[in-house]
Formats: C-alpha cells, structure tokens, sequence
C-alpha cells in the first residue's frame, strides 16, 4: 500500500505555538466570521433598522438604544456573565458567575463543562462535553454576540419613551438575571439542556425570552405619548430595509454557527433559515394584500423577521419541505395575532409594544419551537442534539413526548421572563424614573440626546405649496414638532 502524500504545511498542527493541535483553522474561521455576522445584524443592522421604521423625532434615540446596549453587554459578558451561561454548574439553571478575561482561559481549547450527558443510571456518559476545535476566546465573543442581540431586540417593546438612564440601568441587569439562566438551562448544559428540549440556535434563549420581557417591560414602562400611539410613520422605508438585509443575512451566522463547526449540519441550517424566511415574507405580504388590499413593506419585513426566528428552534434539526411548512406558519400565525387579535384584545391595546416584539419574537419563537418538536429528523437531531434517538411527533415513537419537552421548555422560559423582568422593572424605578418626561415625549430626540437624525421638518408632514406659513427661507413648507428648518 502506498504512503499518503504528505500534509500540505498550511494545514498541519504545531507549525508555530499559535497553532496547536487541536486547533481546527476552518472551524476557527467559521466560527469567527459566524460571531462577526451576528454582530452585524445588532450593528449596523438593528441600529440603522431602529432608526428608520420609528418616527423621525425618535431616530436617534432609538439607534441609541440598540448601540448602547451592545456595548454594555460585551464588557458584562466578559466579567461575569459568560461564565453563568456556560461555565461550571452552580444550580440546574445557572452557572458560576467568574471573568473570561485571562489569557490562560482564553486560549485553551473551547469547552463547555456542564454539557456532558450521562444515561438515566447517572454514570455511563452517553454524549461527551461539548470541546469544540477552536479556543475559549472564540467560544466567548461568539456566544456574546447573542447575547447583546437578544437585549436589543427587547429594546424594540419600549422605543420611544423609556428613561436612556433607567435603560442603562436595566440592560445588565437583565442580562445578568434573565439572559444567563435562559442560555445555560438550554445550551449551557442546564436541566432543560439535559432533558433533551431542542433550541438549536435561540428561538427560546433569544427570541421567547427577548419578545417576553420586551412586553413585560413595555407594560412597567408605560406607554408612548397619544400623539405618537395614534401615527407614528417611519422615517425611511428604505433605511428599513437596508436594516432588515443585514438582518436576514446575518442570519447565516446565527443559524450556521451554532454547530460549533464548519460541518454538514451548519450548511443544513444555514439553508433552511433562507427557504423558512422567504417563505414567510411571501405568505404574510399575500394576506396583507389579500385582507388589505394593499402589499406593505414593512409588512414584509415583519414576515421576514417571523419566519428567522421561527426556524431558529429547529434550523439544522429539520427537513426542507419542513422549513417551507414552518414558514407558511409563522408568516400567517404571527399576522393574525398582530394584525385581528392585536387590534381586538384588551391587553395589546393596553400594553404599548412599539414594534410588535411579542408577536414577531415572542409568537415566532414558541411557534418554532413547538414546530420543531413536531418536525425534528432523526439523523439531523443526532448530528446536534445531546440525547441520542430524539426526534419529533411526526417521525413516531418517542417523537410524541419531544412536543411536550419543547411546550414545558418554553413555558419555563416565558415564566421566568415576567416574573424576573417585573423585578428588574420594578427595583429600576424606584432609582429613575422607567418613563420619560412629558416634555421629553413631546419634542424627542432634541430633548434627550441633544441630537437629531435629520435637517429637516416635521414628523411625516407633507410638502404644501399652498400653506399660509413659510420658513424664514421663504419656502411653502409646514414645520411642526422639535425639529425645524435647519
């Protein structure tokens, strides 16, 4: 038998202390450029998305609030927080809070330590710790980058009208207190995560959890002013999309990293988020032409959205024609709790979630999961999953208890949300006011940054010609609200 051809020096271990054995160069890279489209998704996507679907007074704020956020959570990820999520177990939902700051901890191999899963005998392990091929500084900046999303999208619930300082203040909280538990319960190698509950890329962990506490917090905050709860048009359609682009695309990375691994099983997920949110941005822009008569655009991101998050649960676990189903569903099941229930239901006239977290989030994300207990396949689940022979309600046999592990799952998740943020919300308040002045809420950006978005008039005011009051320019243009012609 002849000798294998020598290993080509790029890719062979040990060519520098840099390089050690374990290190996967590929894996490395993927996972890198995974965190990287994550990030971009909360920067500059939901930054630049912020700060266009809202009302222009409220641009800078919003955009603001989405930045800040990111921020705070990268310096409480690296200090305390990244250890709760997926150190050590301290109890079955939570980790040992400790920095990941060190180098001696950060460039070691990548692992996991409470994931390893033994059988019901407690001793013979049936899948090991999870170590994937790529150093713990990785693992740390790719699992932040989740994190600072997930608070971002709750942002979305109090654009606005929240107090900057009370959100200041409620971003590490709740990050602290709502985020760790959620991620080491499911992914951490938590009581759920040892049950077997399937999330593969968050729809639990972010987007139940985010859509929850976002209504949560807009119920505490209270709602916007009259004036903008009765019209608050968006200040550039274009800029939205532009913002749900990098979103949609991001999304690759969201879904395709979450393996551990440039592997078969990422490129599955990663097709199956693009077929599930084409679907969806399809099916909710025909039942808004169908019932409305007209196709809006954010509209079709709001669909977009939906269909993201709801194979998120399930994006590497599920066939494609699946995909398509869970995509017909979370672009028809979300659009009627937002557009008949939201407008009929007392508690969604009363609670003022600015960008429909709840229902794009919230409703999306349980969808997905429940979803995929319904449609997980067995060799996918084996490729990802830590309990061996799990598989959905469709495929027979145990598949059936999979639909209650994911239904439980998600309860404990929206449970620990309300009970939590309320606390958080409640304890914030008594330190800062939750909501902003009245003279805040009248003028804006200009009242609470100092700052506007654009040099120009208005808040979604037409261009008249024949009006009776003209600029000091002279021009036939009405200006009202803080913002006049600069």
């Amino acid at each position: 038998m002849a000798a294998s051809p020598p290993l080509p020096i790029a890719y062979e271990a040990g060519t520098s202390q840099a390089v050690p054995d374990w290190l996967n160069k590929g894996d490395n890279s993927w996972q890198m450029i995974a965190a990287t489209l994550v990030g971009i998704q909360s920067m500059p996507g939901l930054v630049i998305l912020y700060g266009s679907i809202v009302k222009k007074k409220w641009a800078v704020n919003s955009a603001f609030m989405a930045l800040y956020a990111f921020a705070a959570v990268v310096i409480c990820w690296v200090t305390w927080a990244y250890k709760m999520s997926f150190g050590k177990k301290l109890f079955p939902f939570w980790g040992r809070a400790g920095p990941a700051l060190g180098q001696r901890f950060l460039i070691k191999q990548a692992a996991l330590p409470a994931t390893t899963h033994f059988y019901e005998n407690g001793t013979l392990v049936e899948t090991p710790e999870i170590d994937p091929f790529y150093p713990m500084a990785t693992m740390v900046w790719f699992q932040c980058v989740f994190a600072a999303i997930t608070v971002i999208i709750l942002a979305g619930s109090v654009l606005a009208r929240m107090n900057f300082k009370a959100w200041m203040m409620f971003v590490p909280l709740w990050v602290t207190f709502s985020y760790t538990v959620g991620a080491f319960s499911l992914w951490g190698g938590g009581f759920l995560f040892q049950w077997g509950v399937m999330d593969y890329s968050g729809g639990y962990v972010i987007h139940l959890s985010s859509g929850i506490a976002g209504f949560t917090a807009a119920y505490w905050v209270g709602p916007r002013s009259t004036k903008d709860r009765e019209r608050f048009p968006p200040n550039n359609v274009l800029l939205t999309l532009a913002g749900a682009g990098l979103l949609w695309l991001g999304w690759a990375g969201f879904n395709g990293g979450d393996p551990y691994a440039a592997n078969i099983d990422s490129s599955m997920a990663v097709l199956n988020t693009n077929i599930t949110a084409a679907t969806s941005l399809l099916v909710w822009t025909w039942l808004d032409v169908i019932f409305f008569k007209k196709p809006s655009v954010v509209g079709a991101v709001q669909g977009m959205i939906t269909g993201l998050v709801c194979i998120t649960p399930g994006a590497g676990l599920v066939q494609g024609w699946a995909a398509i189903v869970m995509g017909v569903l979370s672009g028809s099941v979300p659009w009627f709790t937002m557009m008949i229930l939201g407008k009929k239901l007392k508690v969604f006239q009363s609670v003022d979630d600015t960008l429909a977290v709840f229902h794009t989030h919230a409703v999306a994300g349980f969808l997905g999961g429940i979803l995929t207990g319904l449609f997980a396949e067995p060799r996918l689940s084996a490729l990802f999953l830590p309990v061996t022979n799990s598989k959905g309600g469709v495929y027979g046999g145990s598949g059936g208890v999979q639909i209650l592990k994911q239904i439980v799952g998600g309860l404990f998740v929206i449970g620990w949300n309300l009970v939590v943020t309320s606390i958080i919300c409640v304890v914030v308040g008594l330190i800062v006011p939750l909501r902003m002045s009245d003279e805040e809420l009248l003028i804006g950006d200009d009242a609470v940054h100092g700052e506007e978005a654009y040099a120009l008039w208005g808040d979604g005011e037409k261009l008249s010609i024949y009006a009776e009051e003209t600029t000091h320019l002279g021009l036939g243009m009405v200006s009202s609200g803080a913002t006049q012609v600069v």
